[in-house]
């Protein structure tokens, strides 16, 4: 028979990897978050938002984009996250 591995995972071990699959889906997030005005009612329809409430949800996406990549770079523990440079077809930890 093959080597079997423990079915669980230490919690810290478990919370960096979905730490590292939440880093993975913020720019889809992002770019999801970006479409939105791009939907928006245009011209003088009755109740469109204006131009510069669109810029401002832009850049305010932009920030709140720019501050939670920061705070999961620093709650990523890099040795956890990165690949230990095995063969690539490696199912390590899985």
């Amino acid at each position: 028979m093959t080597d079997r591995r423990p079915l669980f995972l230490e919690r810290s071990s478990y919370r960096q990897r979905r730490l590292g699959d939440a880093a993975r889906m913020l720019p889809v997030f992002g770019g999801v978050l970006m479409m939105l005005p791009a939907i928006w009612q245009r011209g003088e329809a009755e109740g469109a938002p204006a131009t510069s409430s669109a810029m401002i949800y832009v850049f305010g996406g932009w920030v709140a984009l720019s501050v939670a990549a920061f705070v999961l770079a620093r709650w990523l523990d890099p040795s956890v996250t990165e690949p230990s440079g095995d063969a690539a077809g490696s199912t390590r930890g899985r």
